[in-house]
């Protein structure tokens, strides 16, 4: 514990020395650091995804440089240090993990843990069970952070398999729309289409932006062994037709 403790503690004292000495670190404010603090986020996203082990790390330390960077403006403006941001998430988890910390069983339950936190995020003043999902999230993430917050007050299907019957009629009704050629209504029949199966998704214990992240990851390594075995016969994509790529496209999948 106490190496942990020193090794934070350096940090903190550089970070100190870097606002004051270096030119970069101090004229940054919260808002010019913010788009860099979502590109380490989807860094250490990419790391995860690849189990890079070293990435990871790394990633992990430049996250919490920005924790403590975030802290440090907060604190010369005397809003808050890094002090309040730790006792303030440890007070939050205790009072959210009553079954830890208090007397509550939830018999070894992890529904009824989330229906407990739920209920105590409203308690603390939330307005709404989906108060907590932020605006500015990618959509697909949205959609499955707001049906995991409404599953965990009792807001679901009584069997998982009832859904494949909400995507059957959503994926009808999008056929509808398209026939009629009306743009806006196939917009929306897309919508509710792709917001069905992320509930399928869910309801199958599958988090569906790591499952569209790996198909990218994928589709992309296939596409670039096409490109690549398309320049070695001298070629280009295209002067070639469909049936030809798909022949090298099919010997990309030996690959995978």
């Amino acid at each position: 514990m106490e190496e942990k403790l020193k090794a934070f503690e350096r940090l903190l004292n550089v970070m100190d020395e870097l606002r004051e000495k270096c030119p970069w670190d101090r004229k940054q404010t919260m808002e010019t650091i913010r788009n860099l603090t979502i590109e380490e986020t989807y860094e250490l996203a990419d790391a995860i995804l690849e189990n890079d082990m070293d990435d990871v790390r790394k990633e992990l330390g430049d996250i919490m440089l920005h924790i403590v960077f975030y802290s440090k403006i907060a604190s010369e403006k005397n809003e808050f240090d890094i002090t309040d941001v730790l006792n303030g998430i440890c007070d939050k988890l205790i009072f959210r993990h009553p079954h830890v910390f208090g007397d509550v069983d939830v018999k070894d339950n992890s529904d009824k843990v989330k229906q407990n936190w739920e209920e105590l995020k409203i308690r603390e003043g939330n307005k709404s069970v989906l108060s907590g999902v932020p605006a500015s999230l990618p959509a697909l993430i949205k959609a499955s952070r707001v049906q995991e917050k409404v599953r965990a007050v009792g807001f679901d299907w009584d069997k998982k398999e009832q859904i494949w019957e909400k995507v059957g009629e959503e994926m009808n009704e999008l056929k509808a729309e398209i026939d009629k050629m009306d743009e806006e209504k196939t917009e929306a029949e897309f919508g509710d289409l792709l917001f069905s199966v992320v509930n399928a998704a869910r309801l199958y214990d599958v988090d569906p932006e790591t499952a569209l992240e790996r198909t990218n990851k994928k589709f992309i390594k296939r596409f670039n062994y096409l490109e690549n075995e398309t320049i070695k016969k001298g070629r280009q994509l295209s002067s070639m037709n469909l049936d030809e790529m798909n022949l090298i496209w099919e010997k990309a999948k030996e690959y995978d």
